[in-house]
């Protein structure tokens, strides 16, 4: 589970929650994503695993920052992980505070919701990952290109709240 955690910034703008991934050896090294991860026994639920993830990446303290799940987006498998992703909306009534895992986190991006919405600039980026040329979409959010599982996430986050 993922958390899509919503939050009020300083000017009452609607901000999300993306982190850059540390790099190392293995699949989705150095991307941007939600903060988010694999089930473990204590968790009662996809809600408490998405939140029991990012409190361990970024420190998110729901309870401080008014947190509260709303629901879910559609949930997606992953080929190249082999991870069945089901992505938790949370609504924060105030901006939390956030401090990376330098374990698992490399930076904490906070980018506008709107630069996600429907009429958000996408950019075509062109790259090779193992071998394999790639040509995909991106929303381009502080020098990164946000793309695969996280865009998917994101282009549908921005069309239900189109609508």
């Amino acid at each position: 589970a993922v958390l899509v955690l919503v939050f009020p910034d300083d000017a009452g703008d609607a901000r999300l929650v993306l982190i850059e991934r540390t790099t190392h050896d293995g699949h989705h090294s150095g991307e941007v994503s939600f903060p988010g991860g694999k089930a473990e026994p204590g968790d009662a639920d996809e809600a408490a695993t998405a939140l029991r993830e990012a409190a361990e990446e970024v420190a998110l303290d729901p309870a401080a920052a008014g947190v509260r799940v709303v629901g879910t987006l559609e949930p997606f498998w992953i080929p190249v992980s082999d991870f069945r992703v089901t992505p938790i909306v949370a609504i924060a009534d105030r901006a939390p505070v956030l401090t990376p895992d330098p374990r698992e986190v490399a930076s904490i991006l906070v980018p506008p919701l709107r630069v996600f919405l429907p009429d958000a600039p996408v950019e075509i980026v062109e790259r090779t990952i193992r071998d394999w040329p790639l040509r995909f979409g991106a929303y381009p959010v502080d020098g990164h290109a946000v793309w695969g599982a996280t865009a998917r996430v994101l282009s549908q986050l921005g069309h239900v709240l189109a609508r």
